[in-house]
């Protein structure tokens, strides 16, 4: 604990804040995108808000796994689990999803649904051993960070001869996100002039993996853990490089992440998947080359092939603003459904069921806020 206490200083952020005071340039605005879900509740969560100058504004980005996902792929997931063959399992965040007609995996599974919670995917391994009459699927989503330990279990599963198992993969790409995010297919792009890089993600791709965008948008950016001392010294390390008119890639991570990443997690991960030529994000629509689908060599582990899934067109409820926060161009208040009727207890959309997403954040760490204006 005194290590990560080091990171919590509270006289050193005032600190780096006032640093940030003096560099920021009265004259400009300066919006800075954190793409983690997990920097968008440290922000919140530490404050750093009201440590920061007016002209810095920090933009909420799509970087929760559960949120970006469209409704049409959890569709696909609702039809598996009615099959009474099957055992569906997927992580917490994602049964409380809502899906089209009030749907969401946890109330498939109060009407009778065999839906399991897992904390790791080699527990779906375990399940298809425990019932081999029963085919166990495993919902797999998330980013660069969760992709290799679902490598690791239908490499697993093909070592052992398991039979009775397969993925319905959804694992999507950061670098594609972002560069949708600026240059976006219909509208305008996200005003961002930085980025601040995820961290977990970025121990697994490694800091090079971002060298396309100073080059070819313009865009600083710096890779931050997940402390405040670390977030206020990425954003005077971005707010330092667009006043000297730069454009690099930094590393304030550099105590886990390294320009290759981790070799034998991405090794595994290229052996295992491959990219599908276009993947849909809620938020972000149609994006080329942003996310994965399992090999051929492995084609008996696929659940779309495996089953035929059809691919379903659900409908978002036509109020919710999740889309436009996952671009960065709304803030989650600025939705006329959140704190009523949308709630963490009644999440109507999927930023608020994740405890990644924008939405939750706000709510959690401004109920005050939130209270002074209902009041009013």
């Amino acid at each position: 604990m005194k290590y990560v206490d080091v990171f919590r200083d509270a006289e050193l952020a005032h600190q780096l804040a006032q640093h940030i005071l003096q560099q920021a340039d009265p004259g400009r605005h300066y919006r800075l995108m954190e793409f983690c879900g997990g920097h968008t509740h440290a922000v919140f969560r530490y404050g750093l808000p009201a440590l920061l100058p007016d002209n810095v504004e920090l933009v909420h980005g799509p970087g929760c796994p559960v949120c970006v996902l469209p409704v049409a792929r959890l569709e696909q997931a609702l039809e598996l689990s009615r099959l009474p063959e099957v055992i569906l399992c997927s992580y917490g965040d994602m049964l409380r999803v809502p899906a089209g007609r009030g749907q969401s995996l946890l109330k498939a599974r109060a009407d009778g649904a065999d839906i399991r919670m897992l904390y790791s995917p080699l527990e779906a391994l375990t399940l298809a051993q425990q019932h081999p009459e029963r085919q166990v699927v495993f919902f797999a989503i998330g980013f660069e960070t969760t992709t290799p330990p679902t490598a690791v279990l239908i490499q697993r599963a093909d070592e052992m001869g398991i039979s009775n198992l397969s993925v319905l993969c959804n694992h999507v790409l950061t670098p594609a996100a972002m560069h949708a995010i600026l240059t976006p297919s219909e509208g305008e792009a996200t005003a961002i002039d930085g980025f601040i890089g995820p961290a977990h993600v970025s121990t697994v791709i490694g800091s090079e993996a971002y060298a396309p965008f100073p080059r070819q948008f313009g865009k600083p950016v710096v890779i931050a853990g997940f402390e405040p001392l670390d977030l206020l010294q990425a954003i005077s390390m971005l707010v330092g490089q667009l006043n000297r008119h730069e454009a690099r890639v930094e590393n304030q991570f550099s105590r886990a992440v390294t320009p290759d990443g981790n070799p034998k997690a991405r090794v595994l991960v290229e052996r295992v998947f491959e990219r599908r030529s276009s993947f849909e994000w809620r938020g972000l629509g149609e994006v080329p080359a942003s996310a994965l689908k399992i090999r051929p060599e492995y084609a008996r582990y696929d659940a779309e092939q495996r089953f035929e899934l059809s691919a379903p067109r659900a409908r978002e409820h036509p109020a919710c603003e999740c889309p436009a926060v996952l671009r960065g161009q709304k803030r989650p208040d600025q939705c006329r459904l959140f704190g009523t009727p949308c709630t963490p207890d009644n999440p109507l959309g999927a930023c608020m069921v994740s405890s990644e997403g924008a939405c939750a954040a706000w709510y959690r760490y401004n109920r005050g806020r939130i209270a002074m204006q209902e009041r009013e």
